[in-house]
């Protein structure tokens, strides 16, 4: 299990890395060409359409993946009523999309872009099921090829859109290519590999068993998306695209470190929901594990960032994304929560507390809600970091609270690991801030990462005996 884990969690890191990084170049680009107005339209209509691709899905592929992880045999039946009703809620989706585009009043240009959006939108969750049945089968490798092609492809039409000055809606069809190939590539992948084809069909029983079973996650996945997108399609409309294209540049930076919570995640979930049936104790370790390599992975970045906020956006953006140097110190101390809610939402996801988690959700989305209504017309893009901040507090702390009804968690070891871990991170953003004040910062970068590591063996949050017994899990993936 370890090796399979492990092996699937490293195609779902490169993969993700590589991804990203291209995805970071890419936005980087399109944000110094355009500027911030344009940029906000763009980044309006992807989130715009983001919100509703949600309804498309609804969870169904997080039961999919975890319902044909336990019951391998029946899972043909189960993606091909998941694929039927995702037939019927694409229509739906995209028609409420159409309409609320159209009563926002938002102008002709950038509906356009929106409705173009929506068919990325249906490409996108289609693939998302595909890959979902990969992943129920312990297959990352397709996955992750299909992610580094599909955002390479983004990379390139819209380099040559970017390099011919055409329309914004040619950036938009950058992604919209790429991501129905993806889905074809998906599907000839798994009928291919598997036998398991695209066969719509609609199965009552089966309907009402993952129906049952995908309330809780449909709900989850709805607060979810809402609470992530909605600070920009407020601040769209409560301070213009402007602010949108400048709040842009720190929320694309921190999520593009994601990454790896989500390739752990997309490892570890179906081994939680078969711990949780078979071994207590493997769940809490694999689970206290899980933590500790984010908190070794997320601190260094976020404090790192912090620091280096100001020379980061104007070697990268220039001076015109300024305003953009606060909100990013502001976000990326947040992505330290953001990263210890992954595997805490995995694991209540996946050990029956879906309800317990779409409840925990579904606050945070109300208080990002009012938060984001109260402060953005006062504080503008501080305001909407701000709101995010809090919410990823509160998602963090309160799944967390909800773990002991699920096994015995060492809460000691997590505590000193957290400490520890978070004393080396300070005492690196103490060293890099210096040497960031008398020198360039790529030299502080480089001297972070040689202090981090050092520190983590003086405070013994890393011994030798754990980095052995990693050197010895890799060489046997």
């Amino acid at each position: 299990m370890k090796k399979s884990v492990a092996k699937n969690t490293a195609f779902m890191t490169m993969a993700s890395v590589g991804q990203k990084l291209i995805a970071f170049v890419y936005f980087t680009i399109v944000a110094r060409t355009l500027g911030a107005d344009a940029t906000g339209m763009y980044v309006t209509a992807l989130a715009f359409t983001t919100l509703f691709v949600v309804f498309v899905d609804l969870g169904m592929t997080n039961v999919l993946i975890r319902e044909s992880a336990k019951y391998k045999d029946n899972m043909q039946q189960y993606f091909s009523v998941v694929l039927m009703n995702k037939l019927f809620l694409g229509v739906l989706s995209y028609i409420a999309l159409f309409i609320a585009a159209n009563a926002l009043g938002y102008d002709i240009a950038l509906r356009h872009l929106i409705y173009l959006s929506g068919v990325t939108m249906l490409f996108d969750s289609l693939h998302l099921s595909l890959y979902g049945v990969l992943r129920a089968i312990g297959d990352l490798r397709f996955e992750a090829a299909g992610i580094v092609g599909s955002q390479a492809t983004t990379l390139i039409l819209g380099g040559i859109a970017l390099y011919l000055g055409l329309p914004l809606i040619f950036l938009i069809l950058a992604f919209t290519i790429p991501s129905g190939l993806n889905a074809l590539f998906a599907m000839i992948v798994l009928y291919r590999n598997y036998g398991v084809g695209p066969w719509p069909r609609f199965d009552r029983e089966v309907f009402v068993h993952l129906g049952k079973i995908t309330i809780p996650f449909a709900l989850a996945a709805v607060f979810a998306r809402v609470y992530s997108y909605i600070d920009t399609i407020l601040l769209s409309k409560l301070a213009g695209t402007t602010a949108v294209g400048w709040y842009a540049i720190p929320y694309k930076i921190t999520f593009a470190f994601q990454f790896i919570p989500l390739a752990l995640v997309a490892a570890l979930y179906p081994r939680f929901s078969e711990f949780f049936v078979k071994d207590k104790k493997k769940l809490a370790k694999s689970f206290e594990q899980a933590m500790k390599y984010l908190m070794l992975i997320v601190f260094p970045i976020s404090v790192g960032i912090g620091v280096l906020a100001e020379d980061i956006i104007l070697l990268l953006y220039t001076d015109a994304y300024v305003h953009s140097i606060v909100p990013l110190q502001i976000l990326i101390s947040g992505l330290i929560f953001s990263y210890l809610s992954f595997p805490i939402g995995a694991m209540l996801n996946a050990c029956n507390k879906q309800v317990v988690q779409t409840t925990i959700i579904g606050v945070v989305m109300v208080i990002n809600i009012v938060l984001n209504v109260l402060f953005i017309p006062q504080f503008g893009i501080l305001g909407a970091a701000a709101a995010a901040l809090i919410g990823n507090v509160v998602l963090a702390f309160a799944g967390y609270m909800v773990i002991p009804q699920i096994t015995k968690v060492n809460h000691g070891w997590l505590l000193r690991m957290l400490l520890l871990i978070g004393a080396s991170a300070a005492v690196m953003g103490i060293v890099v801030f210096y040497v960031q004040s008398i020198m360039h910062f790529v030299l502080a970068i480089v001297v972070g990462v040689l202090v981090y590591p050092v520190m983590l063996f003086i405070t013994r949050a890393v011994r030798v005996a754990e980095l052995q017994e990693a050197r010895a899990l890799l060489r046997r993936s």
